[in-house]
């Protein structure tokens, strides 16, 4: 699946925002510097479709991009950042419970964890939540380019068991060298099909 057009749709501070749209929808989740960003931009073809700072959590929206007319991406607030208050961090929670618990557009999730560390806590909490609303998900290892190869599959392995899935649905991703995007493309169209790239 070649991406044609990608245009960013809303910007929405709340539910009240939400697109009236009938699109099926994939979300990416991800700690606020795990590279959703770069992710959307590489996925998309487009240098500049998804904002990327140097400061990690900026994004406090539910960002929802339109996909060829086919779908949206919507790239929720990443988790985990430092620098949030209590108050915005309940809101945060509030608002993607709310999203995950009523969105019927809602057809699967794309996690995004950083290779070169363990799952976090949020992580781990992420897939549990997915399971939880029976939300198929796929995971993502971003930053590939920046793991030795040699230690790839460890770190793979580490992911896998960390949450309880098997290393076969771990897609290694790296924004610089574009590994991994014809991968994520077809775990996309797994998810829109109703197909479960995930297993335990």
């Amino acid at each position: 699946m070649e991406i044609k057009e990608a245009e960013l749709v809303v910007s929405a501070p709340s539910k009240a925002h939400w697109p009236e749209s009938e699109l099926p929808e994939i979300v990416l989740a991800g700690r606020s510097n795990v590279g959703k960003s770069s992710l959307i931009n590489t996925l998309c073809g487009r240098k500049a479709l998804a904002y990327v700072g140097n400061t990690p959590g900026k994004t406090r929206l539910l960002n929802f991009f339109d996909i060829d007319h086919r779908f949206m991406l919507v790239d929720v607030p990443g988790y985990g950042f430092a620098n949030a208050s209590k108050q915005m961090l309940i809101q945060f929670g509030e608002m993607m419970e709310d999203y995950f618990s009523s969105r019927s557009q809602l057809k699967g999730l794309v996690l995004l964890v950083d290779m070169r560390h363990a799952p976090t806590e949020d992580d781990i909490g992420m897939a549990e939540y997915a399971r939880y609303y029976e939300i198929p998900f796929a995971v993502i290892a971003t930053k590939m380019d920046k793991v030795p190869r040699s230690q790839q599959s460890r770190q793979i392995k580490l992911i896998a068991e960390a949450l309880t899935c098997s290393q076969e649905v771990i897609i290694p991703f790296s924004a610089i060298t574009k590994q991994g995007r014809e991968e994520l493309m077809e775990a996309i169209e797994a998810l829109l099909d109703n197909k479960e790239p995930e297993s335990e």
